[in-house]
């Protein structure tokens, strides 16, 4: 699993902050067997957000793009509409699947906005801005993302689905 992560902060971007969730989506993913690719920070601004997911979709070629932050109510926090401006397919059920997650934790999980969906074979998900959120989100995504993964390049099968096919 080739990934690309994107931390969407302000204060980090400009250096005024350190990159926290960042280096959490790292370990994370590392954990899990992946390898980053890419890890930047950008500012909360639409257009930049969306260049570099069309980047790592379609030149870098990245099996999972995760963004952290920008998905909350703030009037800056453009990250899910940058995401839907460049996804081919949403996959609502797991934006969905992580907010439900979330309520475990804190009713404020119902205040995401994130998106998750596919550009091309790129799995692309939003998550929480900060390290606690990330590991939390991660949790509820990472059991499915072999299978994500899988079923975006074209290479997954469903047991069911074939033998009645071989029928």
């Amino acid at each position: 699993m080739r990934v690309a992560l994107l931390t969407v902060s302000e204060s980090a971007a400009a250096g005024r902050q350190a990159d926290l969730s960042g280096p959490a989506m790292r370990e994370l993913v590392t954990q899990a067997g992946g390898t980053v690719v890419r890890a930047d920070v950008a500012s909360d601004d639409r257009e930049a957000i969306a260049a570099w997911l069309r980047r790592v979709a379609d030149e870098d070629q990245v099996d999972l793009a995760l963004t952290s932050g920008g998905t909350g109510l703030a009037p800056t926090d453009v990250t899910p509409e940058a995401t839907r401006s460049v996804l081919d397919r949403e996959a609502p059920g797991i934006a969905e699947a992580i907010r439900a997650g979330g309520m475990a934790h804190t009713p404020r999980a119902m205040l995401s906005r994130a998106v998750a969906g596919l550009r091309g074979r790129t799995l692309i998900v939003n998550l929480s801005g900060s390290p606690k959120a990330v590991a939390e989100q991660w949790a509820v995504l990472e059991p499915v993302l072999a299978h994500a993964i899988e079923t975006a390049r074209g290479e997954a099968t469903h047991p069911e689905t074939d033998s009645a096919r071989r029928r």
